[in-house]
This record gives C-alpha cells, structure tokens and sequence, in this order.
C-alpha cells in the first residue's frame, strides 16, 4: 500500500491540485500540480521474482479543494466528500477482503500509513486475520511485554511492561547481538546482519516482533503483527513492498497514465481504471507463460525480467496473425483483428 502523484499539465484536470512531493529533486518544485492516488496492490512473486499487481485506488481530493466547490474536483452524479489517505486505504482493504473469506490479509506498508488510523480500523472489521508489516521510526517509544503474574496492586493490571527506550537506543544496544540471516532481497539471496525482540507499541496498542537490519553504518528497523513470521519472511516481504513504486513507474511511464491530459472526470477515472487493470494484466500473462522470460536490455546486477520485457511479448503475439494462441475461443474470428484480440484480453 502507498500513493503517488501523477503531474499534469492542464487547469481543469480532474483531481489535480499543488501536491506536495517529498522526492522532488532541486531544479524540480516542490509542490506540482498533479494528482494524488492511493494504491493497493497484491505483492505476489513470479518466476523467481516479486511483483506488484494493482488491485485497487482511490483519488485523494485535499480538504480545501472540496470545500473550495473547484470544478475539478467534483464528480458527476456523486457527493465529493473529504476522506483522509488513510481512510480510503482502510476502505479499499476492507471491500477486497470480501473476495477472500477466511484468509489472513497482511498489509505492507511504509512507516507514513504504518499507524493505527489504519491498523484500528482494519483491526475492527477484520479481526486477529489483520496482520500489518511496516517500518518504524527512530524515536519510537518501546516497552517491555507485560508481567503475566497476578499484581498484588490494586486497579487494573499493567498493559505495558517497563520503558525500554527509542527505536534508536535499542539498534545501538542490540547491535553486539545481531546474527546472520539469508534473505531473498532484491532478486537475490543476501545475508543480512539483524536482531528480533518481541515488544509493546503503545501506538498500534498492541504487541509486535521488532526486526532491526544493521548495515556497516545504518541500520533500519521493522515491525510486524504477525508473530508466526520468522525474521527472513519480514526483512524479504518488506523489501517487495519497493516493487510497489516499481509498479507507479510501470502505470504512470509504461502505460502512459501520466501521459493522459483528459479532463473530465469520468474520462480521468476510466483512463486510470484500464492502466491499473492492463498492469495486472501484464503480469497475470506473465504467470501463465510456461518458461521464464529472459532479460532484453542486460543491466549489470539485475537477472530478472522486466515489466517491459512483458508487453514485448504480448505485443509480438498479440500482432501475429493467428491470436487464438492467447486467448482460445470455438469460434473463428476474422484474422489480425487485432481491436477484437484486444478486447477478449480485457474479458
């Protein structure tokens, strides 16, 4: 889960307003006019490598835009009312954890949206099946786990065991600690330098496994809900959630959703709706091809195949001039129809 911002050029464009963008290089403003987009998507590795299949978004509209009544920002036939970051996110898992009764839904996240205005919500609809993977800050308060003895104190008992310090405090006293762990990082196996503790948040209310990762002078530490994950399955889940940003590239540049200049809105949700779903499309085919692609453009570290290697393939067979080898179907169709071939892929 994550958002982004999709730049535009025009006035009128539906949901666009000064956004402010924390990765903005020096010669880049710092608040360009563009769309904000919250995005949740299903990590899920294939053929030896972690992917991001967008499953679902929501146009973030700012507060002041709405109550400003700007034209592009409302909607045809709908009320546009406010709704935080964090509440479309815990909207969006909440409707997709319809299809998948039963089945423990783990969200992974970065430390902005890794908090309990997300982790409460979900928690009440979804129950002990809501696990959260996220990153902590460096000035996190922890705690010890609470005494399971009977207090001889009268009042409630104790949730939160004693002040053990920061998140920062801990990485230098449990560095000495650390041991080797192989993990599936980024394509590859690596080892990876890391220490476990099962501690207390006093900002998600409840226990959590703390993962910190040191590095020769850096170090960054983990969170997850989940006790059943070991401390490989949090360090290799977390770093897919980067194919995450990944996957924006591949919607904004790959598909040209930042190309769009459409302004209508309902022009501006369609356009998203079918770059969101041609990348899970992409990637779906991908699943189903029996052999393992291979790399066109070889760059130096990387092994994998590449989003675009896809589209490649698709596009080559998609062009050729018989299409049933991708989509079957009884009846024949004239040769190279190429809108209909398109079509059937969408179905």
């Amino acid at each position: 889960m994550d958002d982004f911002i999709n730049p535009k050029t025009g006035k009128n464009i539906f949901g666009c307003s000064h956004i402010f963008d924390h990765a903005a290089k020096a010669n880049q403003s710092k608040y360009p006019w563009a769309q904000n987009v919250v995005l949740v998507g299903l990590l899920k590795r294939i053929k030896g490598r972690w992917a991001c299949l967008p499953l679902a978004h929501r146009f973030y509209l700012p507060k002041k835009a709405i109550l400003a009544k700007l034209d592009n920002m409302k909607i045809p036939g709908k009320d546009s009312s406010f709704q935080t970051k964090l509440e479309q996110a815990a909207k969006m898992v909440i409707k997709l954890a319809q299809h998948f009764v039963g089945a423990n839904v783990t969200v992974v996240c970065d430390s902005w949206f890794g908090n309990n205005g997300l982790f409460k919500p979900l928690r009440k609809h979804l129950g002990s099946s809501f696990h959260l993977i996220s990153r902590l800050r460096s000035n996190s308060v922890l705690y010890s786990m609470p005494e399971n003895g009977k207090s001889k104190k009268r009042g409630r008992p104790r949730k939160y065991g004693l002040r053990l310090g920061s998140c920062a405090e801990m990485a230098a006293k449990f560095r000495s600690c650390a041991s080797i762990h192989s993990v599936l990082l980024y394509g590859k196996y690596r080892e990876v330098n890391a220490f476990s503790k099962t501690v207390m948040l006093k900002t998600l209310k409840c226990p959590v496994r703390v993962v910190w990762v040191f590095r020769k002078t850096q170090w960054v530490a983990l969170f997850s809900t989940d006790m059943d994950l070991s401390i490989e399955q949090i360090i290799e889940y977390y770093g897919a959630r980067w194919k995450i940003e990944s996957g924006f590239k591949e919607i904004k540049q790959d598909i040209g959703s930042s190309k769009s200049q459409a302004r209508n809105a309902h022009a501006v949700i369609n356009h998203i709706n079918f770059s969101t779903m041609a990348a899970t499309i992409t990637w779906i085919y991908g699943i189903r091809l029996k052999n393992t692609p291979e790399r066109r453009h070889k760059v130096k570290g990387r092994n994998s195949f590449a989003f675009s290697d896809l589209r490649h393939i698709i596009a080559k067979v998609a062009l050729s001039d018989d299409f049933n080898a991708v989509c079957n179907k009884e009846q024949e169709l004239p040769r190279k129809s190429f809108v209909d071939a398109l079509l059937r892929m969408v179905g």
